[in-house]
């Protein structure tokens, strides 16, 4: 020691005065520690810690949403809304049904075919429009589940769906919401790149001209062009309105930006674009094959993207209505009989729409009921 009484400091064998480190006062001072022990009545018992108890409310007094099993109830709704547009559209099911009892088996096998790897082809493209990775599984079942909510029109259900998934995988809802117009834009530009090529190749396939009153295109054509106009400035005089398009467009670059510095992103986004929209035509040109139509394969191609992109523009449940009308009028345009051409278009709407349209309700289902979405 130094001498000192107070003790402040202590000799080490080297000589050297070394200072008395003061000890720390202990944490739990005015309260027993946790699971210490203490002296009580003479014996030793140990003290439990003491938790708050929260008020219980009762049951009754709770709001009736609240007592609803609202999982369970949502896991219904698809369910539901797929029996009452069965039975709304089942005469046009049962004529598609009935036109594929007469078709060639193997070719509508290879139609089934084209529209399970169409869904692994959106797969791809969606993994493309973000940065992270994806579960594969899960994504999958998601692109197939997104079906069931064909109800619903302009593709909002699948668009729905899309975005909830893309959420519960941690992106943020601009995120999410840059990813879906990039995945729309991808597919426009590869549809439009499609079109252009075919028509291309075979300008004289699709003969519209007898099948449309004089100047009708071009009144659709000024129409289109004119209310596109009027919803942009219409959107561009609100301020609040513009500044999230800003902000949307803003991100939108940023991530797309991103995304092509990365060739696994980008070959994913384009590869799975331009792979699903060839699928498709694939799979009618199957189902015409099956029932012996007399078109040439690539005019059923081109008849196909020529009537995917005008039906875009007539928002309807599923595409029905105007994807089956304009399907029916691009194959006549090409050359094949109206009879023939129904038929075609029939089968083609059983296998790619009614047909996935109840099993795709019980993955969403599923999806819902294990919080995935």
């Amino acid at each position: 020691m130094c001498g000192s009484a107070s003790g402040c400091c202590w000799r080490c064998p080297c000589g050297r005065r070394r200072p008395v480190r003061p000890r720390r006062p202990p944490r739990h001072r005015g309260r027993p520690r946790p699971g210490a022990r203490r002296r009580d009545r003479g014996t030793m018992q140990p003290t439990a810690p003491v938790r708050p108890t929260a008020a219980i409310r009762p049951t009754a007094s709770r709001p009736l949403y609240r007592r609803l099993p609202l999982r369970q109830v949502l896991c219904l709704v698809p369910l539901v809304a797929v029996a009452v547009w069965v039975a709304q559209h089942r005469s046009l099911i049962g004529s598609g049904a009935r036109q594929m009892l007469t078709a060639d088996p193997w070719w509508l096998l290879t139609a089934v075919a084209t529209t399970g790897l169409g869904w692994v082809a959106v797969s791809f493209a969606r993994q493309g429009t973000v940065l992270e990775r994806l579960p594969a599984r899960r994504l999958f079942a998601t692109q197939f589940a997104a079906g069931a909510a064909a109800p619903l029109p302009s593709g909002i259900g699948a668009s729905a769906v899309n975005i909830r998934f893309m959420t519960g995988c941690g992106l943020t809802s601009a995120r999410s919401s840059a990813a879906l117009a990039l995945y729309f834009l991808a597919e426009a530009v590869t549809r439009i790149v499609l079109l252009l090529v075919l028509l291309t190749a075979f300008p004289e396939a699709l003969r519209v001209g007898p099948l449309l009153p004089e100047r009708t295109a071009g009144l659709v054509v000024w129409a289109t062009v004119a209310g596109a106009a009027v919803l942009v400035a219409g959107l561009l005089l609100i301020g609040r309105v513009r500044r999230v398009i800003r902000d949307f467009l803003r991100t939108a670059l940023a991530d797309a930006r991103s995304l092509h510095l990365r060739p696994s992103r980008a070959l994913a986004l384009w590869g799975g674009s331009l792979a699903f929209p060839l699928l498709q035509a694939s799979g009618l040109v199957a189902v015409a094959l099956a029932l012996e139509l007399e078109v040439w394969p690539p005019h059923v191609m081109l008849a196909y993207l020529a009537a995917s992109a005008v039906a875009a523009m007539v928002p309807s449940p599923g595409g029905i209505g105007s994807v089956d009308a304009a399907l029916v009028i691009a194959l006549v345009a090409a050359g094949a009989p109206v009879e023939a051409a129904t038929s075609t278009v029939l089968a083609y709407r059983f296998i790619t729409l009614w047909l996935p349209l109840v099993p795709g309700a019980l993955v969403l289902g599923a999806l819902v009921r294990s919080k995935i979405l």
